[in-house]
């Protein structure tokens, strides 16, 4: 008899245990880190990103703390516990972190070069030489990719393209416009941009328990979000497209 008490004691042990990891109550704060992109997220907290993630976690009692630091070290963060999730990944980027069924925005993604260059589309992306910075990966995310190569910043990437190291530069809009700044008075008429693609943004969060109560959340507040078209003020205030007319989300 007694073993059978032992066995019955370790059985309510256990039910208790999953009982206790699936009640954790969700943080009064979400830590985000995120490399600084301008207008979208800025150091000081202001950015349309930003915005929509406030919208997302403040109104049920989450508040945002921002962490502005570069990319890598952001996963570093997150990876670490020092973060609960890391702002503007792509869909599954890294087997590290919990990804929720909602994206949160959209990332256009262009091709700048030289106007002397052909017109890249998708379908022919892998005839010509790119460049993307180190870190964003986007032979995984576009179709074709032949030959490319990694650049540590976005500074020199100019005078990348006139000498013929590469063909075209990959990025989002907003940072191929920061490149394309960089251009001298007169001299940006010799480069076009390009849209190619559409890529979805979400949070990467951690393999916590206050991450993934915070993941559920998240996916909680965009289901009622997107249905009743909150966040569509946000994009019209930053003129950016609304990324939900459509099913925004990876069935």
């Amino acid at each position: 008899m007694r073993g059978w008490r032992v066995v019955l004691l370790i059985l309510a042990l256990v039910a208790n245990g999953v009982h206790a990891s699936e009640t954790i109550e969700v943080p009064k704060q979400v830590r985000l880190a995120s490399e600084r992109w301008e207008d979208y997220t800025n150091a000081d907290g202001t950015g349309i990103a930003w915005d929509i993630l406030r919208k997302v976690f403040e109104p049920a009692g989450v508040k945002v703390e921002v962490l502005s630091v570069p990319y890598s070290r952001a996963i570093g963060l997150v990876k670490r516990g020092e973060a609960d999730a890391w702002v503007g990944s792509y869909h599954e980027e890294s087997t590290d972190n919990l990804y929720p069924r909602w994206n949160f925005d959209t990332d256009h993604i262009y091709a700048l070069s030289l106007t002397s260059k052909p017109v890249p589309t998708p379908e022919n992306l892998g005839q010509f030489k790119l460049s993307w910075v180190r870190g964003y990966d986007y032979q995984d995310y576009l179709p074709n990719v032949g030959e490319y190569r990694e650049v540590q910043r976005r500074e020199g990437i100019l005078p990348m393209l006139e000498r013929g190291r590469v063909d075209f530069y990959i990025d989002a809009q907003t940072e191929v416009d920061y490149v394309l700044g960089q251009a001298a008075a007169g001299e940006r008429r010799r480069f076009r941009s390009t849209h190619i693609a559409e890529l979805p943004l979400y949070l990467a969060f951690g393999k916590t328990d206050e991450a993934r109560a915070l993941k559920e959340l998240f996916d909680q507040r965009m289901d009622k979000l997107v249905a009743s078209g909150e966040l569509r003020e946000i994009f019209s205030h930053w003129s950016q497209p609304y990324p939900f007319d459509e099913k925004a989300r990876l069935e």
